[in-house]
Order: C-alpha cells, then structure tokens, then sequence
C-alpha cells in the first residue's frame, strides 16, 4: 500500500475522536487558503505542499489537533455539471461569469468539486468550490474558477488559451498584457481607477512568468495578484473586499444635511438593486418622495422579510471577508449574525425623508 494512502487512512481514522483547537484550525486554513489564492497552475507546488502538511502531522506532536482541517484539504468531492448548476455558490459563480464574458454560456463544464464539506444538524458547510469550463471540443479557451463558499467571492480564476497559439500572452509587449490583464480583472471585478500596477519579469528558468501587483492608491499592499505565463492569466484576490461593480450612491437619506452613511452602506448592496428589480439611483428617486425602503419593496411585491435577509446576508459576508475568517463560519453562526444585525437593518428600511419642512 503506497504510504500516502496509509497515512491519509490513518488520519481519516484518528480525525474521527478528536477535536481541533480553533486557534489551530484558523491557523492551517488561512494558510491553505492563502496558497490558493497566490497558487497557481504549478501541481508540483500543490503535491508539495500537502505533503508538507502530512508530515507535519506525523512529525510535529500538537500537529495532532491539526488532524480535520487536514482531512478537509486532502478530501476534495467531485461536482457533476448538473449539480453546479443547481448549487447556490456554482449557480452564482456561473452568473458572474456569463456577466463578464458572455461566450462561455456555451463552453462545457469539464471538472467541479467542492472542499471541507461537513454537514450536521445545522445544515451543509462548503469552504471552497472549484469549477473548470472549456469550449466544446476540449483544446480551446478555459476558464478555472476558485469561490469562497460562504461569502460567494471569487477568489481566484485562470484564464487559458484566450490568445492564439502562434501568438500567445507571453509574447505581447508588456503595455498589451497590462491591457489584457486590466480587461478581466475589470470585467470580474470591478473598476480599476483607484489602483496602482506594478509589473516584474520573475526568476523563473523554466518558463517566462510576469507578476503583476494591484494596489489601491495609499496603500503598501496589493489587492490582486496576477501571474501571466505560456497562454494564461491567473488573478487572485489577496487584499479582502473587492472593488464594487456597482456605483455607488451617496444620500438614500440625510442628517443634518450630510449623507447618512449608514444607511449608504446597507443600500449599496447589488442583491437588494436585483431583489427591487431597481438602479441605486431609482431607489433613491423613490426614497426622495417621502417612501421608506419597505415601501418600495411592496409596490414591488417584495416582502419586508426578504429585503431584511438581503441586506442582513450581505453586511454578515463583509464583515466575515473583513476578519479573513469565512472558512471556519458554521451557517448556525451565520443565522445568529443575521439575526442580531435585523434591528439595524429594520431601522434603515423603515425610515421615511421628510419631505417638508417642520416650521
């Protein structure tokens, strides 16, 4: 039996009586997680670094607490395309997809699968879903895709084969492959303006690779990563929240004739605009006249209870990305976060602007 399977058997065995720290499990996964996200397409790297984690376990004595986290990273359960389709962490990440580039409605869903899966009796947990889509006939363009199952976010993607064979990425001056890359990162996530680019050849003797690094203005770290090599780009999101593919608007409602940010920020969410079937500036037309959010929501035929579930799962996912901890999130967690931020939420959407003056 190779030893790989031993010790993985043997860890599934011994991960059954044991409990894990969560300072550990925090640990371990954010460690993961960042790997992930800076990757990429190299396989040896990854075979490297679970090993690297098995022995470990076996080497270093507390690395016994270690031992579900590591069942979750060394068990990665297969999708079939229809299953994505009907997920609610695939279903999203395909809409976000189609929205930005609106030919892969047509590729093939080629691989999917899901990781750190634990159902209880509160109900299913997913730390991370994979999906991999080509063009039918399997040797053209290809997309892989990385979500964080509890905040929705797309964590990282790779772009493969987007450019002819007898001119591929790594052949193009360095201004086009800024502009390729600036193209999809805009396209998936959002506006660039407030970012910086840096580029860098990196020291890589086996295949030319070219890192580049996103900031945003007045900060020291990077917000994405992408790497181009050979025919493909790869993104990660290494820096928390990502940049809105929605305009922002200011002054839903006003105190003492300044904005509300507030109540900005729970009327900023896309869900909502998609709920009420509505722009921000629309909601904000409609707010002007003296209604209150539930209001609207009504001549919409929307309830007041799924415009609190809308807003309320929106400001938990921010604040769970803001703390760079959603894997360890169980949904009974979740549930309590929602519900304890309800009264704020219902303070916001039954608000009415006055719309004379008191004398």
């Amino acid at each position: 039996m190779p030893i790989e399977r031993k010790i993985r058997e043997h860890l599934l065995k011994e991960a059954e009586t044991m409990e894990c720290p969560p300072a550990i499990s925090k640990r371990i996964e954010q460690s993961y997680s960042q790997y992930l996200q800076r990757k990429r397409s190299e396989k040896t790297m990854k075979k490297r670094l679970i090993g690297g984690l098995v022995a470990a376990a076996i080497l270093i004595p507390t690395a016994a607490f270690a031992a579900p986290p590591l069942i979750e990273m060394l068990t990665r359960k297969p999708m079939t395309a229809e299953q994505v389709k009907v997920d609610e962490v695939g279903k999203a990440t395909l809409e976000k997809l189609y929205s930005a580039f609106p030919e892969t409605k047509s590729f093939e869903i080629i691989d999917a699968s899901y990781l750190g899966d634990s159902t209880n009796s509160t109900g299913t947990k997913t730390i991370q879903q994979s999906i991999v889509l080509q063009e039918k006939g399997g040797t053209g363009k290809k997309v892989t895709l990385h979500t964080n199952g509890i905040t929705g976010e797309i964590q990282d993607l790779t772009q493969e084969n987007w450019e002819p064979k007898e001119k591929p990425l790594i052949t193009l001056s360095d201004q086009q492959i800024k502009a390729k890359v600036n193209s999809l990162i805009d396209k998936m996530y959002g506006n660039l303006k407030e970012y910086e680019v840096a580029m860098e050849q990196m020291e890589n003797p086996d295949q030319k690779t070219f890192m580049l690094n996103y900031t945003k203005k007045g900060s020291k770290t990077p917000f994405y990563q992408v790497f181009v090599q050979g025919n493909s780009i790869s993104v990660g999101v290494v820096g928390g929240e990502t940049t809105p593919s929605i305009s922002k608007e200011e002054g839903y409602f006003s105190q003492n004739g300044k904005p509300d940010y507030f109540a900005d920020d729970f009327l900023n969410d896309e869900k909502l605009f998609s709920l009420l079937k509505m722009s921000p500036t629309d909601l904000k037309q409609e707010l002007a006249k003296g209604k209150s959010v539930v209001e609207v929501a009504a001549s919409k035929n929307v309830s007041k209870q799924q415009v609190i579930d809308v807003i309320a799962k929106t400001q938990v996912e921010k604040q769970v990305q803001g703390e760079q901890n959603g894997a360890t999130l169980s949904n009974r967690a979740k549930e309590q976060m929602m519900k304890g931020i309800e009264p704020k939420v219902l303070q916001v959407i039954e608000h009415k602007t006055e719309t004379t003056l008191k004398k």
